[in-house]
């Protein structure tokens, strides 16, 4: 869903950036200062996940909400590394609005 998901964020008016190396996340987020993070946890779940870790344990970084998506959701390792979100694949292209609403929300 990833091509997908550029997409309707563009088409919601975000700017996108977008990452074939999650062991890129934490400098790329350090540079671009983002809103929030979509992070694919499919093709490789313990990459993600520690690109993750690495921004939750970044005091710089440490705030943004992540989104994580994958294919089997109840086995991802995403939420124990520190996703504020996780959904499946389908779901988080399906109800993108919502998935983004809650993720930016204020506390």
């Amino acid at each position: 869903p990833g091509t997908q998901l550029v997409n309707r964020l563009q088409d919601l008016g975000y700017r996108v950036a977008t990452l074939s190396d999650p062991a890129q996340l934490e400098t790329s987020a350090l540079e671009h200062k983002p809103m929030l993070v979509l992070a694919d946890f499919s093709p490789t779940p313990e990459r993600a996940a520690a690109a993750v870790r690495a921004l939750r344990q970044n005091p710089a970084t440490s705030h943004l909400p992540i989104i994580a998506y994958c294919e089997k959701p109840d086995e991802s390792p995403a939420l124990e590394s520190g996703a504020t979100l996780v959904a499946g694949d389908a779901a988080v292209t399906a109800h993108l609005p919502a998935f983004l609403e809650q993720a930016l929300r204020l506390d």
